[in-house]
């Protein structure tokens, strides 16, 4: 492919939507430009999206198929680089992905998911008690920071077994690995203090085993055959809670000020016309919690009229590939002229926020039960809420991966 001018991403995701639409605008694949110049194909058409993510010539296993990573040029001072780093389901291809899928499958199972729910119920009504105290004299609540953060941080540390102690160093070394504009120092920090913090998670795990995730996974690690490795093992913990977490912060975050701002839409839920359902579904779609997702990489020259992408277009063998979800998510060509607009009576609410194909998102079920149960208990106690600035005065977070706001100023009533 004639390598056009890249466009070049803005690390600090100040304007996702306004990027995504310049994406789209290229073409459903273009040429960006990542922090520190690294280059990858940003694929924003749902179609081709789905079709390179299921085709076992595209991998996402940096130490196979990245050059870049083979040849050493890829610092550890890199923002993206817990990205590609970790050795894990999230890293892996092929054989070595099923493997390790299958043995986080077996631990996170759909049945420890469902038996979460009366927990799940019981963390959101002790959260919104706290909140009505807080707001009872008529003072601003940060949603984001009582409500949409402890919900799935409580949540993840019930599953993994997590002291809560622990709580506030996880939250924050999470929130380092989407900080896409941090800086050298701050980066290498950040993944030190990851892997301490985890580190000392499986210590204590082993010397007390629970009914929990962390013991489950340490079980299938220590199971004779080592079918699992220690360094695995600490990045399968890196991505589940990592992806458990921010994940559904932004969910939260932003189907609360989605209908916030469109009160039309919210009256449409209360008159019982759509469900709690359909509001996860479609603000999954406008507002896909992870905007774009690094990264892929092409395991062969990959001709896209094969995957019925332009003509003569190729990504080449070795190239990096972004998975532009925001993009995809207001996709006109699929959703039509209205794809930008916040519709929870939309017929076609399909999207691609949670993956698609082999890699698809393991904690999805868990991820939108938190999202039902925490808005319809939320407008259910306080259905005067409202946000006390207008919506795009709110800041976005620091990050073009994570999509969601850095505060979420409320009134009760």
């Amino acid at each position: 492919m004639g390598h056009p001018r890249p466009l070049v991403i803005d690390p600090t995701g100040r304007d996702i939507h306004g990027e995504a639409s310049r994406i789209r605008e290229r073409g459903p694949v273009t040429l960006v430009e990542l922090p520190d110049g690294v280059q990858a194909w940003a694929v924003s058409s749902p179609e081709l999206l789905k079709r390179l993510l299921t085709d076992p010539r595209v991998s996402k296993d940096p130490r196979r198929h990245w050059p870049k990573w083979i040849n050493g040029e890829i610092s550890p001072e890199w923002p993206l680089f817990t990205w590609v780093a970790v050795q894990n389901m999230f890293t892996a291809y092929g054989g070595e992905h099923k493997r390790l899928r299958a043995l986080v499958s077996k631990a996170f199972t759909a049945r420890r998911t469902a038996a979460l729910r009366p927990r799940v119920e019981e963390i959101t009504a002790g959260l919104l008690d706290r909140i009505e105290e807080a707001g009872r004299h008529g003072q601003v609540v940060d949603l984001r920071e009582e409500f949409c953060y402890p919900l799935p941080i409580a949540v993840i540390s019930e599953l993994f077994g997590l002291p809560e102690e622990q709580g506030a160093e996880l939250r924050a070394v999470v929130d380092g690995v989407f900080h896409t504009s941090a800086t050298p120092e701050e980066v290498t920090d950040n993944y030190a203090r990851l892997y301490a913090a985890l580190g000392e998670l499986v210590t204590l795990k082993r010397k007390s085993p629970g009914d929990d995730l962390t013991s489950a996974l340490i079980a299938a690690r220590d199971d004779g055959d080592a079918r699992l490795s220690e360094q695995e093992l600490l990045d399968t913990l890196v991505l589940m809670v990592s992806a458990g977490h921010e994940t559904t912060v932004n969910l939260i975050d932003n189907a609360i000020h989605l209908l916030l701002t469109h009160p039309d839409q919210l009256t449409h839920v209360r008159s019982g016309r759509v469900t709690w359902e359909d509001v996860v579904e479609e603000a999954l779609r406008v507002e896909a919690p992870v905007a774009s997702l690094p990264l892929r990489y092409a395991v062969e020259d990959l001709k896209l009229s094969e995957f019925g992408g332009p003509d003569g277009a190729v990504i080449g063998k070795g190239e990096a590939i972004l998975a532009a979800y925001a993009a995809a998510g207001r996709d006109p060509g699929k959703y039509g002229a209205d794809a930008d607009r916040f519709d929870v009576t939309r017929v076609d609410k399909e999207h691609l926020a949670f993956g698609y194909g082999v890699h698809f998102c393991l904690g999805a079920p868990l991820g939108r039960m938190e999202a039902h149960i925490a808005l319809r208990a939320l407008f259910d106690r306080f259905p005067g809420l409202r946000l006390t600035q207008s919506g795009d005065e709110l800041e976005p977070v620091d990050s073009f991966i994570s999509n969601g706001h850095r505060t979420l100023p409320v009134h009760l009533s």
